[in-house]
């Protein structure tokens, strides 16, 4: 898409097509955005993928069948569910705008509360009785104010969230299938969103069970759709804190309900105040926050036809010495995208043909902040 253009509604073959690139081995958020740049559709970028990673030094990619990607399609929905892609009308429209956002997400409830304004409550699975207290007053009150809540239907805080948002609307954000609902006693807390109108996303393929690596990505789902994001009784090593961080550096409201310095449970959050989130005790003080921001409620979600940040399109095939120069440059410590482009001399568009080629090769890391690193 490009700016100004209307939002699309893809039809179930090219959703398929999708599902099909971004299922496929070493494909990520940005590669699957690079390709779908340069070659114009999931279909075409399908059928070019093998010679690109086998530039980047690939003995073997494995694609996604269109079978498998049926399958899966065909399985969501007979669970009830349904797959919205980036530049569609239900797509969540600030998270289209989120570096690392994933270009598409399986939906279980209800489409609308996706494009309202939110806010993400998060915090600790062990909240004490308070905590847990406050989280669903705070839902309950920024639902009154028309917010729908997002959270990652977690034990503690975020479960009492979401059944505080109840009335106004709840995203819950799950780092598994969305057949495989965690923990199990939430199963009931999901039908009773779905029943209010709420909604469960996932990108990830229905039977995967969550593995610890998978809730970071969760988090960024989390981050990419609120406006902003509030944490209660987040201890220092509390995932919640990473969810924090993932809103900084989307430019989003970080806000932290303080709490007792003499629980340990309190001293992530309690530090994040220090270093400069908004301290909040109630929903006024997080609508106060939010009304700065000036974030648009509907976003274009032309990402996938616009430069994002430093990144600038892949174009051509770089020459053999293009890409050793930037195999050279990389290492194990992450470096900038933008780094990378100076010291190499070359043109940006070949630059990154070349960063395409590694990265669909499994020899590239992207990492938060438009860094990336060497793997292999």
């Amino acid at each position: 898409m490009t700016r100004g253009e209307p939002l699309k509604t893809r039809g179930d073959q090219e959703r398929i097509d999708w599902l099909q690139l971004y299922r496929s081995d070493n494909v990520g958020p940005a590669s699957f955005r690079s390709l779908l740049s340069a070659y114009g559709s999931a279909q075409a970028a399908l059928e070019a993928l093998p010679e690109i990673a086998a530039r980047g030094g690939a003995r073997k990619l494995r694609l996604c069948s269109r079978s498998e990607a049926e399958r899966e399609y065909a399985a969501l929905m007979r669970l009830g569910g349904f797959l919205v892609t980036c530049g569609e009308p239900d797509f969540p429209p600030l998270l289209a705008e989120a570096e690392g956002a994933p270009p598409l997400l399986q939906v279980l409830g209800h489409a609308d509360v996706l494009a309202r304004p939110s806010v993400a409550i998060v915090g600790g699975r062990n909240a004490s009785a308070a905590g847990r207290t406050f989280a669903s007053q705070l839902a309950s009150a920024l639902g009154a104010m028309n917010y729908v809540i997002v959270s990652g239907l977690a034990r503690g805080v975020d479960g009492a969230a979401h059944k505080g948002a109840l009335r106004g609307g709840t995203i819950a954000a799950i780092a598994g299938g969305l057949d495989r609902i965690y923990p199990p006693e939430h199963a009931d807390l999901v039908e009773q969103m779905i029943d209010a109108g709420s909604a469960v996303v996932s990108e990830m393929p229905l039977g995967w069970v969550a593995r610890a690596q998978d809730f970071p990505r969760r988090n960024r789902i989390i981050a990419g759709i609120a406006q902003g994001t509030v944490l209660i009784e987040a201890a220092m090593r509390s995932g919640s804190l990473i969810t924090a961080r993932l809103a900084g550096e989307l430019g989003r409201e970080v806000m932290a309900a303080p709490g007792s310095p003499l629980d340990p449970r309190c001293e992530g959050s309690n530090r994040l105040i220090r270093d400069g989130a908004t301290l909040i005790t109630n929903a006024d003080h997080v609508v106060e926050a939010l009304a700065p921001l000036g974030l648009p409620l509907f976003s274009r979600q032309d990402q996938f036809k616009e430069e994002q940040s430093a990144a600038i399109l892949p174009v051509g095939i770089a020459s053999d010495d293009l890409r050793e120069a930037v195999i050279q440059l990389l290492g194990p410590s992450p470096a900038t995208i933008d780094d990378i482009v100076r010291h190499s001399t070359a043109p940006a568009q070949e630059v990154q043909m070349v960063l395409l080629e590694l990265e669909l090769a499994g020899r590239l890391d992207r990492l938060s902040g438009g860094r990336i690193a060497l793997t292999g």
